[in-house]
């Protein structure tokens, strides 16, 4: 999965690779702090749009690149940030679907499609899931 931030003004936008099994233990505390959620809340919470939870990960992110960024200095506008699966993701959910037997060809030819066009995680390996267990 990545966490795509473009704010207004930017000539591309900005990808991180956001797998919450590889965020270092003072990122999964700090994210914990901000957001007040245990860690399996709050990647929950970053799939379900929770504002604070997204802003506390692009915080973590930035702060990869420029370790002095504050908390209060990250805002954005809500169309500037984006989740996007990647194509291994896309292809595990479509697995999942039809191994569960009960899959709507509609949702198959949609996940078909979204796997033609995202991009290939950028580590090697299988896809897990987007929450934190």
């Amino acid at each position: 999965m990545y966490l795509v931030y473009e704010p207004e003004g930017a000539e591309e936008p900005q990808r991180f690779q956001y797998k919450p099994q590889k965020l270092m233990s003072a990122e999964r505390e700090a994210l914990e702090r901000r957001s007040r959620l245990d860690f399996a809340d709050f990647t929950k919470g970053v799939l379900n749009g929770n504002a604070v939870c997204r802003r506390a990960l692009l915080w973590v992110m930035l702060k990869r690149q420029h370790p002095t960024t504050k908390y209060e200095d990250v805002d954005f506008a809500w169309d500037e940030l984006k989740l996007e699966y990647s194509k291994q993701e896309y292809e595990l959910m479509r697995d999942q679907l039809i191994e569960a037997g009960n899959a709507d060809p509609e949702q198959i030819d949609q996940l078909n499609r979204e796997i033609a066009t995202a991009i290939d995680e950028e580590s090697e390996g299988k896809a897990l899931p987007p929450i934190a267990v």
